[in-house]
């Protein structure tokens, strides 16, 4: 059976492939004090993608236009083949979304996973399979296709830059007066790791001291949160203790740390390589930001690495670039001291200055007063509770739940990629719950709090304090609800409302908290001269701002511009609308008049007029345009009466009648909103 990407989203098939991968698991060793440098036994196993050289993807050509030996290498190739096929559907499908055709795009892209789930292949076995995985993961990831269906918690949450990328950029000058004082310290620094002093060293020592000090004072603040837990894991996994200022230099101990290259987390795991160490990675969640299961793979990764080049450096290197990398470098030179290849150029710029920076803020942090870093303050770690829960939930309700902030909660779940914890399904990673860390002591309360939250309602309903002066109406226009929802849903009487009184305040899906409900689908507007964000968001009954959202955009104008995405308002009232229009359908001989009057109960006065001379004219006659299958007509195809859906704008209802909006707000007084159930009068339809 295939997958169906409409009922299982992105989150699923990342489960399904990461079932199929499997985890490598890590050999338990006990730390070995590095022996001298020699060259070690190489192999010549592949080694996963690294952040020095990501892998090229592939390129999708028509086999009508390859030549002929192409053809041939393609169906000799079945991995190629295979690559070829799921890159035609995913290419396809970031077509299909671009345009706004989501549905279209979902089947792509669900072709696409199925391809490769159901190729029978090793997708790990292959580099170019796993890349492309990989490839079709970060296009999801980049489109958030996702965020258009399950609301504002949806949104991608905010990174920090690698540290690592300024520092790698600079190429510092050498102070002898601080080598020559360095040099000194290092004789009676204690450090299980091998610490040597080098023009490089020295060039880092000075740029820590100076242009970059404010990083490093920053993160030897940050690390104070992390080191206990750190240096245990190291410990436990038989690697340096020292260890830990390799993650000071990568991220400045920031689990949000994105670099350039795509490394992510306080250890800057490629995706690749966090793969092979069991970190899960999927639309919601991203472990490589989890500080204690990124250590524990880090400590792993970097101990395997020691197993096989013998050498701490060499080992530094290899984590930087890969071991494949290294490996190449060692060979050709036949020299496995890291040095010895720095000076002969073999390495990547990038690789050559990463163990110099890390050894030059271990030297630094183990020194701090020689270096004025006495007075660094050192955050203190923070407890916390963990509660395994089976539903999504966004985290604003969380922090309500236990009168904490949402970025308290942020913090506490760095994995999270979103405001909302991930929809589980069978065959995820995670089985069927997610760990959520709550502050130190409010597990039993939020766990009472919550149960008053229908489970299918936690990722929209929120909870409200109320302050002195509040009352229904006023909170209820805060959240865009309604003051008899909000009574029904906390069984209230009129005028029973108190300081610090905590409300349930429901909010239908898909509302966000500052607008109206907007539908799924995307209603792509090619735009005309002289649109303006303000004209296109009220030709289309929605907020400027909702536009400029939409489509990422600043200010009013349009120049340079094409194209606008749009999402159609729906309303709860729409709905209800619509429902009563279906249930009045059967009296056909009563609908124009009775049509007319909840129009007249919903629009300007200046229509009325307007509508009670046409509603004479078009009572002995019905007509159905394309779109609207009660839209009422005159005996002359001049003038029609358009009773609004739910969901139509005034661009729409131009558009099924092959006429414009300035003649319609002309026909209709310059009527600016639309409401369900309002009667448009449509002239000159051709």
């Amino acid at each position: 059976m295939r997958l169906s990407f409409e009922r299982f989203p992105v989150i699923f098939l990342c489960g399904v492939v990461a079932a199929t991968l499997g985890c490598q698991t890590a050999q338990k060793s006990t730390f070995i004090p590095p022996p001298a440098a020699q060259a070690p036994a190489l192999t010549s196993n592949t080694a996963p993608i690294d952040k020095q050289n990501p892998p090229a993807t592939a390129t999708v050509i028509p086999k009508s236009q390859a030549n002929p030996d192409a053809a041939k290498a393609l169906a000799a190739d079945p991995v190629a083949d295979l690559i070829a096929r799921v890159e035609k559907e995913y290419l396809a499908g970031q077509e299909n979304y671009g345009a706004g055709h989501l549905e279209a795009a979902k089947q792509n892209f669900d072709a696409a996973f199925n391809l490769l789930l159901e190729s029978g292949s090793d997708l790990q076995s292959d580099d170019r399979l796993e890349a492309e995985l990989n490839r079709i993961l970060d296009g999801l990831n980049s489109a958030e296709l996702e965020a258009l269906q399950t609301g504002d918690g949806s949104a991608a949450q905010k990174t920090e830059p690698a540290p690592i990328d300024e520092a790698n950029e600079v190429t510092p000058p050498v102070d002898q007066n601080v080598k020559a004082k360095a040099e000194a310290e290092i004789k009676s620094t204690r450090s299980d790791l091998p610490l040597m002093m080098t023009d490089q060293v020295a060039g880092y020592i000075n740029y820590f001291s100076t242009r970059g000090r404010a990083v490093l004072e920053r993160a030897l603040g940050r690390s104070g949160r992390y080191e206990d837990m750190i240096r245990r894991t190291l410990r436990e996994e038989g690697v340096p203790q020292d260890l830990i200022y390799l993650a000071q230099a990568e991220s400045g101990f920031h689990p949000s740390a994105v670099s350039r290259a795509g490394a992510r987390g306080m250890w800057q795991f490629m995706a690749s390589r966090a793969k092979g160490y069991g970190l899960e990675r999927n639309w919601w969640v991203d472990e490589r930001q989890d500080p204690e299961r990124a250590t524990r793979a880090a400590a792993q990764h970097l101990k395997d690495l020691y197993a096989q080049f013998g050498d701490w450096y060499l080992a530094m290197a290899a984590y930087n670039s890969g071991p494949g990398t290294v490996q190449s470098a060692v060979k050709r030179t036949g020299y496995a001291d890291f040095w010895e290849l720095y000076r002969r150029n073999v390495l990547p710029k990038e690789t050559r200055n990463y163990v110099p920076i890390i050894v030059a803020v271990t030297i630094m942090a183990k020194n701090s007063d020689q270096y004025g870093l006495t007075d660094v303050v050192k955050d203190k770690p923070i407890p916390y509770d963990t509660v395994k829960i089976d539903y999504p939930i966004d985290l604003r309700l969380v922090a309500e739940c236990v009168d904490a902030s949402a970025a308290d909660l942020q913090d506490l779940n760095p994995s999270l990629l979103r405001m909302t914890t991930p929809r589980l399904f069978p065959g995820s990673n995670s089985g069927q719950q997610f760990e959520l860390r709550l502050p130190a002591g409010t597990a039993d309360k939020f766990q009472s709090v919550v149960t008053l939250i229908p489970v299918d309602k936690r990722v929209w309903w929120r909870y409200h304090k109320v302050q002195d002066g509040e009352t229904l109406a006023s909170i209820a226009r805060t959240y865009h609800s309604s003051p008899q929802s909000i009574a029904e849903a906390n069984d209230l009487q009129e005028n029973a409302l108190s300081p610090e009184m905590r409300l349930i305040i429901p909010i239908a899906p898909g509302k966000d908290t500052d607008t109206a409900t907007y539908a799924h689908a995307i209603t792509r507007y090619k735009i005309r001269k002289g649109d303006t964000v303000e004209s296109v968001a009220e030709n289309f009954g929605v907020s400027p701002k909702m536009v400029r959202t939409w489509n990422r955009l600043k200010g009013n104008s349009l120049a340079g511009r094409r194209v606008l995405l749009v999402h159609l308002p729906v309303t709860p009232s729409a709905r209800e609308a619509e429902l009563a229009s279906k249930r009045s359908s059967s009296r056909r001989t009563t609908s124009a008049r009775a049509a007319l009057d909840r129009a007249s109960s919903v629009s300007s006065s200046a229509m009325k007029s307007s509508s009670r001379t046409s509603s004479q004219r078009s009572a002995s006659a019905q007509h159905k345009s394309p779109s609207n299958a009660e839209t009422q007509t005159t005996a002359s195809a001049a003038v029609v009466h358009h009773k609004v859906k739910p969901g139509e704008t005034l661009y729409s209802i131009a558009n099924s009648y092959k006429t414009t909006v300035t003649a319609l707000k002309q026909a209709n007084r310059n009527i600016a909103v639309l409401r369900p159930g309002m009667i448009l009068i449509v002239r000159d339809v051709r």
